[in-house]
C-alpha cells in the first residue's frame, strides 16, 4: 500500500519471557488517524512501546517513512519526527511547565524560534501560560495532558503516536482533548490512537484494528467498527 508513514509486519514484542504482541501487521498513512482498540490487557499500551522503541521489537518488521526503526532509542524517533504521548502523559514533574516544553522543543531540529512556537501553543491551551512557571508535577491531570499535547504544537511531528489520552480526565476534559486531536487531524497530521473510550478513539479515527490477547483479530474502517454491535460483544465486553 502507498504513502504509508508507519508499517508493522509480523512483528512481535514482550517483557522477559512473556509474548505480549505476536504477528502484528498493519500501517498507518499519510494524514490518517489509526486507532488501535481492545480489552485492558489486550497489548495495546505496549504496541505503543514496540513501535516508539520503549521495548525491543523481538522479531519481525517496523519502519517509519522508509527506515527500518527496530533497534532505535526513543530520542532517535522523535528527532525523526515520530512523537509518542505514552499512557501517563510523560511530562517531567520536577522541571517547571517552560522547562518541559523547551525540552519539547529542543528534542527535534527546527527553524522555528522557541518563543514563536510557545505563543502557539498559549493560542490553543492559555492555561499553560498562566502555569509556565509551576512545576509540572504541581498541574491538574488536564492541564498535565494539555502540556504534553502541546508538544506536537511546539515541533509538529510526522506522526503522533497518543497513549491513552483521556487517561483519568473528567468527562469536559475528555472532550477537550478529543477536539484537540481532531484540530490536529484537520491539519493532516498522521495519529496512532490507544484509547479505552472506544468511541471517542472510533469516533476520530479514519480506520481501526481491534487487539486481543496480543493478536489483531479485526479492522475496518473506524465508522463501521462503531456501528458494529459484534465489535462490543465480541472483543470488548459491554459498552
Amino acid at each position: 500500500m502507498t504513502n504509508a508513514v508507519l508499517k508493522a509486519c509480523d512483528l512481535s514484542a514482550g517483557y522477559g519471557a512473556i509474548v505480549a504482541l505476536r504477528g502484528i501487521t498493519f500501517e498507518v498513512r499519510q494524514a490518517q488517524t489509526v486507532a488501535i482498540i481492545g480489552a485492558n490487557g489486550a497489548g495495546k499500551s505496549t504496541l505503543m512501546r514496540a513501535l516508539s522503541g520503549m521495548i525491543e521489537i523481538r522479531s519481525g518488521e517496523a519502519t517509519f517513512e522508509g527506515a527500518r526503526i527496530a533497534g532505535l532509542r526513543p530520542h532517535s524517533l522523535v528527532r525523526m519526527g515520530m512523537l509518542h504521548i505514552p499512557e501517563g502523559r510523560g511530562t517531567l514533574s520536577t522541571l517547571t511547565v517552560e522547562a518541559n516544553m523547551r525540552l519539547a522543543f529542543e528534542m527535534r531540529p527546527s527553524k522555528d524560534v522557541f518563543e514563536d512556537a510557545v505563543e502557539r501553543v498559549f493560542v490553543r491551551f492559555p492555561r499553560l501560560r498562566e502555569r509556565l512557571h509551576q512545576l509540572a508535577g504541581n498541574l491538574s491531570g488536564g492541564e498535565q495532558q494539555m502540556l504534553a499535547l502541546s508538544r506536537a504544537i511546539l515541533a509538529p511531528p510526522h506522526l503522533l503516536l497518543v497513549d491513552e489520552p483521556s487517561l483519568g480526565l473528567a468527562p469536559l476534559m475528555v472532550n477537550e482533548m478529543f477536539k484537540v486531536l481532531g484540530e490536529f487531524k484537520a491539519a493532516g497530521m498522521s495519529m496512532l490512537i490507544v484509547e479505552q473510550n472506544v468511541r471517542k478513539a472510533l469516533e476520530l479515527a479514519d480506520y481501526g484494528f481491534v487487539l486481543r490477547n496480543g493478536v489483531l483479530v479485526a479492522s475496518g474502517a473506524a465508522s463501521d467498527l462503531l456501528n458494529d454491535p459484534s465489535t462490543f460483544d465480541k472483543y470488548l465486553g459491554p459498552n
